[in-house]
């Protein structure tokens, strides 16, 4: 159990009572990748806000809207795949047993195309 800066003792999940202590190396590489989806969440969320509020409004009526909607939407999804990757990896890493696939990657991927495409026709529409 751990404790808090208050000294209040924090529950520990089950699942990390599994398996063996990884080599703190593993755990620390899946925590840097961790951070790394966090970054990205932030950066999607930054690129929502200034959507909406610093880029010029496009022709069509509520476009920067849509488009800061799907980016923020987008960085909602990746805040919850962040967290359910760095807990499946760890599991999988305290089991030894191989990591698991997501098809979170796949949805974040197509979702951030569908939106660059977006982008690019709205910019062409305007003849930028």
């Amino acid at each position: 159990m751990a404790e808090s800066s208050a000294g209040k003792v924090l529950a520990r999940p089950a699942w990390h009572e599994e398996g063996i202590e990884p080599d703190y190396r593993f755990t620390l590489a899946n925590e840097r990748t961790f951070l790394a989806w966090v970054r990205t969440t932030l950066a999607l969320v930054a690129a929502a806000v200034a959507v909406v509020q610093l880029v010029p409004p496009f022709g069509v009526p509520g476009a920067d809207i849509a488009i800061g909607a799907a980016l923020g939407l987008t960085a909602l999804g990746t805040a919850v795949l962040s967290y359910t990757r760095w807990r499946d990896n760890e599991r999988a890493i305290r089991r030894s047993a191989p990591l698991p696939h997501s098809r979170g990657l796949v949805v974040l991927s197509t979702t951030l195309a569908v939106v660059v495409g977006l982008v690019v026709a709205l910019l062409v529409l305007e003849g930028v």
